[in-house]
């Protein structure tokens, strides 16, 4: 079992989010500038890490390794 964690956009991320990720968080974040607020969420389905943004934003690892940063859809 992996545990997820919380942060603060912004600050940062926690030594539990995987190196995949960092970039494209990062990258979301300075694309948001003032409105980057909130909370990040970092979750784990199938052994894949999924960190959320509060402001709407997710950022994914998928099977094949690529990382994707996209709003949350529906």
């Amino acid at each position: 079992m992996q545990l997820g964690t919380r942060w603060a956009a912004g600050a940062e991320a926690p030594a539990s989010v995987p190196a995949a990720l960092r970039p494209a968080i990062a990258e979301v974040e300075s694309s948001l500038g003032d409105a980057a607020h909130g909370h990040w969420t970092l979750t784990w389905l199938e052994g894949r890490a999924i960190a959320e943004l509060d402001a709407g934003w997710e950022v994914f690892q998928t099977a094949s390794g690529d990382v994707t940063a996209r709003p949350f859809q529906d």
